[in-house]
């Protein structure tokens, strides 16, 4: 009888040892599947639990829209020869007589370096006076000088050089092989012809952005997009700023995966399945493939969509669930598009937990044991 009261003793020991372990706060990487679903609108929390079908898959695939709009398109290229404000001209003027206007004595020929052209347009050749260069071709301004200095001297021959000048100039900076001020050449009058002048780009072309400042505009194109899209290859106009830049995009892993931390992208989309292979996979011996889930702050207009409701106002917190043990959950997760700011968590297998309480709990048995042998 005694015996019998002995071991009950014991089996109520140690369902008291177990059910505390379980009470108390045990190591753990994150909520329970459990939990997640009591913080869902529907049992009066802030958030909506969807679980992830086809449907909910196309209405959430929003990635960046980048690409110029039509004024960068319709831009022409630029003529080559013609001069704008801000450019430079060389000229040499040669004269058919012995003492000319402006050779020296025993000289006929004159060279006129970096004569600027003034912000009317204008340029000043002495004896020639004030020559309008803007909007015409070297060979028009060559005619003029020819025709005002003709008056003065016999045969006078001209001959015009185009240099580089700040008004055809651009500023290529970000991540690129050479940073600096670009003249707009024969050679580099297109936007992927003036990123190969200035070295090419020095990230991953797959998430490299190109962003054009043109005045007040500014608009952002995929490097990629440039050879895959020749149309976003647009004409270069003087005094335009290129930055090419990283994609700053990224998503936080947690939970019951290979690695927890702050994952960038490393292309222009990634799903689901991706983000998780990106950060080791599942982690095999804690994780619970039932519960993936992605927190994201969805804008109204999706969130009515995935709700099939209308009446939604503001960024709605949403928790998306995916369950890879689904015949068609791992496709879900290859079709589920991750976005910027995304939180993927994957919760712990039930398993992991109660494997936890027993070495709790027989940790704490046996350090009785000892305490125990030690007092007798």
């Amino acid at each position: 009888m005694k015996i019998q009261s002995s071991r009950w003793a014991r089996t109520l020991a140690v369902f008291l040892l177990v059910a505390t372990a379980a009470s108390c706060g045990l190591p753990r990487s994150g909520p329970t599947k459990r939990e997640i679903y009591s913080g869902s609108v529907q049992r009066e929390g802030d958030s909506f639990v969807v679980t992830v079908n086809d449907r909910v898959t196309r209405a959430t695939a929003v990635i960046p829209a980048f690409g110029f709009s039509q004024a960068f398109l319709g831009a022409g290229v630029l003529g080559s020869d013609t001069i704008r404000p801000g450019d430079t001209l060389g000229l040499t003027i040669y004269e058919n007589v012995d003492d000319g206007l402006l050779a020296s004595q025993g000289v006929n020929a004159t060279v006129l370096d970096e004569v600027q052209v003034d912000g009317a347009g204008f340029i000043f050749v002495p004896y020639a006076g004030r020559i309008r260069a803007a909007g015409n071709s070297p060979d028009e301004i060559r005619r003029l000088i020819t025709e005002r200095l003709a008056e003065q001297t016999p045969d006078p021959q001209v001959l015009v050089r185009r240099l580089a000048g700040d008004g055809s100039t651009v500023s290529v900076s970000g991540a690129v092989g050479g940073q600096g001020i670009y003249a707009i050449e024969r050679p580099t009058r297109t936007l992927s012809a003036m990123l190969a002048r200035a070295g090419g780009v020095v990230v991953d072309p797959s998430i490299a952005q190109v962003q054009i400042s043109r005045g007040a505009r500014q608009e952002t194109v995929w490097y990629q997009d440039l050879y895959e899209h020749p149309q976003f290859d647009i004409a270069l106009r003087g005094g335009d700023r290129i930055l090419v830049k990283e994609d700053s995009r990224s998503f936080t892993a947690l939970g019951a995966t290979g690695t927890q931390n702050r994952v960038p992208f490393e292309t222009q989309t990634i799903s689901a399945i991706e983000a998780i292979a990106q950060v080791g996979g599942l982690n095999s011996n804690a994780a619970d493939p039932t519960g993936v889930f992605v927190f994201r702050n969805e804008p109204p207009e999706i969130a009515n969509q995935v709700l099939a409701r209308t009446d939604l106002q503001g960024a709605q917190r949403m928790v998306y669930v995916l369950d890879l043990t689904e015949p068609n959950g791992v496709f879900l997760a290859r079709d589920f598009v991750i976005r910027d700011g995304d939180t993927v968590y994957v919760t712990e297998a039930p398993f992991t937990q109660f494997s936890k309480v027993l070495s709790a709990v027989t940790g704490t048995l046996s350090a009785a044991g000892n305490v125990s042998n030690i007092a007798q």
